[in-house]
């Protein structure tokens, strides 16, 4: 039986405190703290860590604060191409969708493979189609656009980079590492039976080849949960593919014997930056323990349990 627990993330990276107001940085700690919360209560009404995690990416789909849902960053052809993952860990049911551009919130449409269909991963017109069969109302493509996307967009083009999330507005403020500002939402939870999920979901990268796809809607790269342990992460999504980052810690949980900490803390200070990689992760396990670790500046991220309030940060504690 474990202790009922939420953690979400909004993406990790470059955040100096010079690149954000303290007005702005409000905003990103009110969402965050109200997005906790929304997990919190339905951890608290005894409900499962499906729904709490569900819940919780889909409110960070609609915030535009966060890439991912609306507010989600162009490709190089000014399109939006939209991934999302979850895992049940009691079941280790899985649930994927990758390159939409007219499911409203990806995680829904994720949430729908995972129940109704014998696959785990369906892309582009095939994973809208189903999406509409199960009852999701399609959107237009620009439902997702913001202008401040867009700037983002053009200064990409203008410099030929390939940006992580919010590369390119923190450029406009002269952040510390501007080129490292990683993106990606997700949220993580143990409900009050002790089972596990993980959810995860990305707008992608800006300025992104069409057709990219990164580890946020692979299970075992950007998401995975078991009876053991949930993880989403956020961070160079090519790199966490390669080390297969969030499954990884499962497994130095389960074959290691490491704690929490320590897997977490393996994967993201030691195996990710070796290969040239940077970002962080949120997980928890079987027990309520929760592990929050990044290798950047700042990772955007909150955590709470049912009988208190939401603890949220972006910088990396003193």
């Amino acid at each position: 039986m474990g202790r009922a627990a939420i953690a979400i993330h909004g993406g990790a990276g470059a955040i100096a405190r010079s690149a954000l107001s303290a007005e702005q940085e409000q905003r990103y700690l009110r969402a965050l703290s109200e997005i906790v919360a929304s997990g919190q209560r339905i951890l608290a009404a005894g409900g499962s860590a499906l729904d709490a995690v569900t819940e919780a990416v889909r409110l960070l789909e609609e915030c535009p604060l966060f890439n991912a849902g609306k507010g989600s960053v162009f490709t190089h052809q000014g399109t939006h191409e939209l991934d999302a993952c979850i895992m049940d860990g009691r079941t280790q049911d899985a649930g994927a969708v990758a390159g939409v551009a007219h499911i409203r919130n990806p995680i829904l449409a994720a949430r729908a493979v995972l129940e109704h269909s014998p696959h785990v991963l369906l892309c582009g017109s095939g994973a809208e189609q189903f999406a509409q069969e199960q009852g999701l109302a399609p959107v237009a493509a620009d439902f997702f656009s913001t202008d401040e996307r867009w700037q983002q967009l053009e200064r990409a083009r203008a410099s030929q980079q390939t940006l992580l999330d919010h590369d390119g507005a923190a450029q406009e403020s002269a952040p510390l590492d501007a080129d490292r500002k990683l993106g990606t939402v997700g949220a993580v939870a143990c409900d009050s039976a002790g089972n596990l999920a993980a959810a995860t979901s990305t707008g992608g990268m800006t300025n992104k080849q069409v057709g990219r796809i990164g580890d946020s809607p692979l299970p075992g790269a950007g998401c995975f949960s078991n009876r053991r342990v949930a993880v989403s992460c956020t961070g160079t999504g090519e790199i966490f593919i390669r080390t297969l980052a969030a499954g990884d810690v499962a497994a130095l949980m389960e074959y290691g014997g490491l704690s929490l900490q320590q897997a977490c803390e393996r994967v993201i200070f030691d195996k990710i930056p070796t290969l040239g990689g940077s970002g962080g992760l949120i997980a928890v396990d079987a027990e309520g323990n929760i592990a929050l670790p990044f290798n950047t500046e700042g990772m955007y991220r909150g955590y709470g349990y049912a009988d208190q309030g939401p603890v949220v940060a972006i910088y990396r504690q003193a």
